[in-house]
């Protein structure tokens, strides 16, 4: 969990993270609930460690989604430009978008759309660079990335989070809200993928032209390295677990083996990633490459490792969140992306994605925030 605060001084508008808490989850599952009262024992856990690190009560907070039923759909709609002067109008842009939604409508069925994003304008068959508002023609076209989850996935979340006590306001997916702190509008505009790999699945948006033109969360994730190791050495999982993070002492394993194992489970990994870089056809014109997060992102083999099997460049996520924040706390490394960009997100609606209309509306906006935070 991030504790964010928003302060004003002279009419000047600041935020401050103010503290963090986390521990460890129970009775979850590639980001399904499993067991309600072990996910709100453990969210409960984390609002304590957060409340004593921040020194004020949690009552209110943004929830990032992330899960294998995190999923995209794309559809088309247009409108017939209405003004007599022929110039597009909210009303052209609303009728378009309500024919994409119509289009892509049977991929919603037992799915929440938690985000409609325009991947391009067309007026009179021409791409637009930029919002088409004002322009002039006869037709206007738009493709549209929905993104969805499950929605008994969303309500199960929300209803544990509120046990715990925390009223959530709003929703985010979790790869975008990755994104919003460790990419830079530049790395956006040229093209890159950012991959968390947690420990069950690996999350990833894809970028281009500043527009996330994809984003997919896939069944494979670091836990299935500790799996690896148990079975190949005959040992406990805790036990592999140690190993593989190099803190199992007494009894020697030989490192070879470790690295090869590791390696061979990172490569199986990335390879899923190139295959649905290949189905949205963007394997190769990602000048920035890959950028890696998450608990699984972070070691060294997985950056060799991307740059072979992807032909990319690659490197490790960084916190880099906006200068207008402040922090009260040391920041954390980029494990911790995801619940620092949701964090912010919930409380800053100004933000450039806000303003393209990328994410739902937001209600009533609050003094202080916290994001809850489910691997």
């Amino acid at each position: 969990m991030v504790v964010i605060e928003e302060t004003t001084d002279k009419g000047n508008r600041s935020l401050s993270v103010i503290g963090t808490g986390s521990a460890p989850t129970y009775g979850m599952h590639q980001g399904y609930v499993t067991n309600k009262d072990e996910v709100t024992a453990s969210i409960k856990a984390a609002k304590r460690a957060a409340e004593y690190s921040a020194r004020v009560p949690v009552k209110n907070g943004f929830l990032a989604i992330g899960s294998i039923s995190l999923d995209e759909t794309r559809g088309s709609g247009e409108a017939i430009i209405s003004r007599a002067d022929q110039e597009v109008t909210e009303l052209d842009l609303e009728t378009a978008i309500k024919t994409a939604r119509e289009a892509a409508a049977p991929a919603f069925l037992n799915r929440r759309i938690l985000h409609e994003i325009p991947l391009e304008y067309r007026v009179d068959g021409v791409k637009t660079y930029g919002h088409p508002l004002g322009m002039k023609g006869t037709r206007l076209e738009v493709d549209f990335l929905f993104v969805t989850c499950l929605s008994s996935q969303a309500d199960a979340l929300v209803d544990v989070t509120e046990e715990a006590d925390i009223a959530i306001i709003d929703q985010m997916a979790s790869p975008l809200a990755g994104s919003y702190v460790t990419l830079s509008n530049d790395q956006k505009m040229r093209g890159c993928l950012l991959a968390n790999i947690g420990a069950e699945t690996v999350s990833i948006v894809v970028y281009d032209e500043g527009i996330p033109l994809s984003i997919k969360t896939l069944l494979a994730g670091s836990a299935q390295v500790t799996d690896d190791i148990a079975l190949a050495f005959k040992i406990s999982l805790e036990d592999a677990e140690r190993v593989k993070l190099g803190r199992l002492g007494g009894v020697m394993y030989p490192r070879k083996k470790i690295d090869t194992i590791i390696a061979s489970r990172l490569t199986r990994i990335l390879q899923l990633i190139e295959k649905h870089l290949k189905t949205i056809g963007r394997r190769g014109p990602l000048p920035v490459g890959i950028i890696l997060s998450g608990g699984g992102g972070g070691a060294t083999a997985a950056i060799d490792i991307a740059r072979k099997v992807l032909s990319l460049p690659a490197r490790t996520a960084e916190l880099s969140p906006t200068k207008n924040i402040t922090t009260h706390i040391k920041l954390r490394d980029g494990t911790w992306a995801v619940a620092y960009g949701i964090a912010l997100w919930g409380l800053t609606g100004d933000t450039e994605m806000f303003r393209q209309s990328w994410f739902m509306h937001l209600g009533n906006l609050f003094r202080k925030f916290i994001h809850q935070f489910t691997p």
